[in-house]
């Protein structure tokens, strides 16, 4: 066990080395996003498997709302979330939202009928809860509990196991086609996978004691934050809660310009990067589809989809996530995500003028291109834009300041998810889609330069405005003096 007498409570966390616990909050959040990443990412797989296990041929409404709903409803998660994750404190809440998860992913498996559309849609709407509530707590917590030097880095581990989660579903779903399983029960399987990894850390969710921010910055109680973090790292640290809490209402300080600014900021590079991503991994069966020869269908086909799906996202987009993490407190959120549109916008581009390279000629040249452009998502705003939100708000709306910046991904999301299926069944066709996004790009990077500041190695505290706005409520609580 440390010491650290006559050390302020929030300089022993800004200031702590990397420790065991910083591990453990890892691993309790990060297996969370791994099951994220799985539950959103594998329906487009599974609903290209229905029709070939005896369903009915989907409509394009259908399969608009299936491959999208949890995106919807994740919206409406992170919001809820987010602000009970202020009201209530983050103990109250963290693991309620894998709870929902768990429940969506298993009624999504074993309660939808042949046929049944509209209940898997269902159970897609309340899976989409859990996982937008997941977004909006796991980047506070892990946030609150990351020194200043490493926070890039142990807030970008917890996101970046996405990745595994965005792998696993391909792999999965070739294991179990090749296992020669009927596709009947495959899809179930698939469904239900998605469940097992929260399982396992709901519990340690609900067990984590109170952030020590929290409890100072907006509760006021510094004899449980100085017990509740020694109890959970060892460390003994003095606490005081003079001049820390922030009277004025939530809503009157992100209303404040500053705070509206930093939330366009922070929201709308989201809404635009999820855009971008989305619509391409949930629909990448249908994306990658121009690479396939017309002779290849149903199993086969699917079979070569996910085939190239597993390489992309092994070899471009899994890189992307882990470079991106470990290189972000040196470079920097900012460039990185300055970095990252910039190529997105210039593969999309050339993915849409050259359309000759959407065929089976030319497979190893899409693959190229469309690798790289997945390489710079990770290695740029879909890393950086979930790192953002939980440094660039006070402790009084971090939760839904991370909440709502969440919703505006997940807004785009859906929205692209959702016309795309239209798109490329129009006359626009893949190369007009990618034209799109290439556009989409390069107003993201314009987002990026004017809204958003470098918050690298700057106390939470500070990069915040916290600090900005202690000292102006302290000042005018002063008396005045008497003459």
């Amino acid at each position: 066990m440390s010491t650290e007498k006559n050390v302020d409570l929030i300089s022993s966390v800004d200031n702590a080395g990397l420790s065991g616990y910083h591990y453990k909050t890892w691993i309790i959040s990060g297996l969370g996003f791994f099951t994220d990443a799985y539950d959103l990412f594998i329906i487009g797989v599974v609903t290209s498997l229905l029709v070939l296990s005896g369903w009915n041929s989907l409509s394009a409404i259908e399969t608009s709302l299936l491959d999208s709903t949890a995106l919807l409803s994740a919206v409406i998660g992170a919001l809820v979330f987010g602000r009970l994750l202020d009201k209530l404190g983050r103990k109250a809440i963290y693991g309620l939202e894998l709870v929902l998860l768990v429940a969506g992913a298993l009624g999504s498996a074993f309660l939808t009928p042949v046929n049944g559309v509209y209940v898997l849609i269902a159970w897609r709407f309340l899976l989409g809860i859990g996982i937008g509530g997941d977004y909006a707590t796991s980047s506070t917590i892990m946030a609150e509990y990351s020194n200043t030097r490493n926070r890039g880095k142990l807030i970008g581990m917890v996101f970046s196991m996405q990745s595994l989660g965005l792998l696993a579903g391909p792999l999965i779903t070739l294991g179990l086609v090749y296992s020669g399983i009927s596709l009947g029960i495959v899809w179930k399987l698939l469904l239900a996978f998605g469940a097992i990894p929260a399982m396992f850390v709901i519990y340690s969710r609900r067990k984590m004691p109170e952030t020590p921010r929290y409890s100072l910055n907006v509760k006021g109680d510094a004899e449980s934050a100085r017990k509740n973090w020694k109890e959970y790292t060892g460390i003994t640290a003095d606490a005081s809660t003079d001049n820390r809490v922030i009277k004025q209402p939530w809503t009157s300080i992100i209303t404040q310009k500053k705070f509206l600014l930093t939330l366009l900021g922070t929201a709308g590079s989201w809404f635009l990067m999820d855009w971008a991503l989305y619509g391409n991994s949930i629909m990448s069966s249908q994306m990658l589809s121009v690479l396939v020869p017309s002779s290849v269908v149903g199993l086969n086909h699917l079979i070569r989809t996910t085939i190239y799906s597993a390489m992309v996202f092994g070899f471009a987009a899994l890189p992307g996530y882990w470079i991106a993490t470990f290189t972000i407190d040196r470079i920097g959120r900012k460039t990185i995500q300055v970095i990252g549109f910039t190529a997105m916008a210039a593969s999309f581009a050339v993915l849409g003028i050259f359309h000759q390279l959407l065929s089976s000629t030319y497979v190893v040249e899409f693959l190229l291109v469309y690798g790289l452009s997945y390489f710079f998502i990770e290695f740029g705003p879909n890393v950086t834009t979930f790192i953002y939100p939980p440094e660039v708000f006070p402790t009084k709306i971090r939760g839904i300041g991370a909440g709502a910046s969440a919703a505006g991904g997940k807004i785009g999301a859906f929205i692209g998810t959702f016309l795309n299926v239209i798109i490329l069944g129009s006359s626009i066709g893949e190369s007009g889609l990618f034209l799109i996004l290439a556009g989409l790009s390069a107003l993201g990077l314009v987002f990026t330069v004017l809204l958003l500041p470098e918050p690298k190695r700057i106390d939470l505290e500070k990069i915040s405005g916290e600090t900005e706005l202690q000292e102006k409520e302290f000042t005018s609580a002063k008396p005045l003096k008497q003459s």
